[in-house]
């Protein structure tokens, strides 16, 4: 257990702000420990590119506004076959090695984003982020966390970064794609329906996930933490109304073993992120309140936490 100085003085309220999918809001990261006795982040800093601005980030810092406009249709319509070769197409011009283009574009984010973090902030992976290159940009005052517990103001927060790989649910897929609603799609899964290394895995349009694990390797993490105040993940538990996400019509990856842990050591707080658009923001999982802290990108706004 790492344990840093408590920032809770006397009787005073402690105040933490948590931001997740951060994707490239450099100024606004740089305010988002604004009146907070410490700034959370629960990854995905990287900014591949910006579904509301199709020429930010690296996809359009490489192949233009127009290829991104056409990656975003593409994969907006569902079309990921269509998406993916269109990615390839692109992708055969760079003379580079995919990888070593990619992670230069990163790195440059991070030395951005990293600047931008308030003292102290405690920090854990997305999953497109690039965890071998955090600790050599996390500075003196960051953090970084997974599978591991801070003390902050008295109660103890537990850390699980990264995703989970993502396979597809044809039952609840197949009825959005014919027109039904997110309820509908809902009932069918309640039913049972190196860095260069990392640059490896791509989904369909050439959109990197370098920190997607096993099952198994996620669980170990959460066992790792522990019976915590609260438990700090980028993912969200395996709840559906947690994970579907209303703006891209599809259900993304849950944890089981979050949900289980949530269940079993009951938190005060579950905080997550990685789902942009919920169908739920919020809910109570037995003793624990639930919470999407929000798509800082979009938003600019910490989700607040004081006690």
């Amino acid at each position: 257990m790492i344990v840093m100085a408590s920032p809770r003085v006397g009787n005073r309220t402690a105040r933490v702000h948590v931001v997740s999918d951060v994707h490239g809001n450099v100024r606004g990261l740089a305010r988002a420990g604004d009146g907070a006795d410490a700034l959370i982040c629960l990854g995905d800093l990287i900014l591949f590119l910006d579904y509301a601005d199709h020429s930010r980030g690296i996809f359009p810092d490489l192949f233009g506004k127009e290829n991104a406009d056409r990656i975003v249709a593409l994969r907006t319509a569902r079309r990921f076959e269509e998406a993916r070769a269109f990615g390839a197409r692109l992708w055969a011009g760079v003379e580079e090695d995919r990888a070593a283009v990619l992670e230069r574009a990163v790195r440059k984010q991070y030395a951005e984003l990293f600047a931008a973090f308030p003292t102290p902030t405690y920090a854990t992976y997305g999953n497109v982020d690039m965890p071998p290159l955090w600790r050599e940009y996390a500075r003196e005052g960051t953090t970084v966390l997974d599978g591991e517990r801070v003390e902050i103001g008295g109660w103890t927060f537990g850390f699980v970064g990264g995703g989970l790989r993502t396979p597809m649910l044809p039952q609840a897929l197949s009825s959005v794609r014919a027109g039904g609603t997110p309820t509908q799609a809902l009932s069918s899964v309640r039913a049972g329906g190196t860095p260069t290394q990392a640059l490896s895995s791509v989904r369909a349009g050439g959109t990197p996930i370098p920190y997607e694990i096993d099952d198994e390797e996620y669980a170990a993490k959460i066992e790792a933490v522990g019976e915590v105040d609260v438990l700090c993940a980028h993912i969200p538990p395996e709840v559906p109304e947690l994970v579907y996400d209303t703006a891209a019509r599809r259900f993304e990856r849950g944890s089981r073993a979050l949900l289980e842990a949530i269940r079993r050591t009951r938190p005060r707080y579950a905080l997550f992120g990685h789902v942009h658009q919920p169908l739920v923001r919020r809910m109570r999982i037995g003793a624990t309140e639930c919470v999407n802290v929000g798509h800082f990108a979009g938003t600019g706004r910490p989700w607040v936490l004081e006690w």
